[in-house]
């Protein structure tokens, strides 16, 4: 085990959601490791050798090698450190895990990215509303349990911590309303019960300082238009 921890690294930003679900997976873990808090308005040389291919974060560096993609590192740590295992061991619901998590990316984060970049353009607005709506539906439907991974979070939780914290932000901003109590009851007390999970509950950034970082790139983008 002690091998496992001899240099763990994490090149993130709190303001990132990719970065947070690697925080937690560390912590639920308890996994010793160094934050380096980058800025991606000025790339640290660190960044760009450790991923030269997407030049993001989060970049998690172990033993000086270096992996990127927050789904593949998550993957990455739960195969590396076995305490409090994030994934299923059975093959078939392990293959679910891996299905639900890209699902999250590719048709919630996706598209809810588009909805704040399609200010000033209302029938984009409303087709990227419309699909982030019916991906969440797809995910409330899903949801058989306390959590996605049972009684005990898993990964696909901690994939979409997304839509438990940084949509209900975008929400706020845009004054736009997709993930509600009326309209998906399950997802939204998931979303309760997970950021009032210890663990996530210190781990997620402070809502007040991200929601006035998210508001000024949103002003910025009318202002823009």
């Amino acid at each position: 085990m002690a091998t496992n921890q001899e240099e763990v690294k994490l090149l993130g930003s709190v303001k990132s959601p990719f970065v947070c679900r690697v925080h937690i997976v560390l912590k639920l873990k308890g996994i010793e490791f160094e934050f380096v808090d980058e800025n991606l308005a000025n790339k640290s040389d660190q960044l760009l050798k450790y991923n030269p291919v997407y030049k993001k974060v989060p970049v998690f560096v172990h033993n000086d090698k270096p992996i990127s993609e927050s789904l593949v590192i998550l993957e990455y740590i739960d195969e590396t450190w076995k305490q409090n295992p994030i994934l299923p061991s059975d093959p078939y619901h392990r293959a679910l895990a891996r299905f639900w998590s890209k699902f999250i990316d590719d048709k919630i984060v996706a598209a809810s990215v588009k909805v704040v970049h399609s200010v000033g353009d209302e029938k984009e607005r409303e087709k990227n509303v419309e699909e982030s709506i019916e991906a969440l539906q797809i995910l409330e439907n899903e949801l058989k349990d306390k959590f996605f991974g049972g009684e005990e979070i898993g990964i696909v939780d901690i994939a979409a911590v997304f839509i438990a914290f940084w949509l209900p932000v975008i929400q706020d901003i845009t004054g736009l309303k997709m993930l509600t109590a009326e309209k998906f009851p399950k997802l939204y007390n998931w979303s309760q019960e997970f950021l009032n999970h210890p663990i996530v509950k210190e781990n997620i950034p402070p809502r007040d300082p991200l929601f006035a970082i998210y508001k000024a790139y949103y002003d910025s983008l009318i202002a823009s238009k």
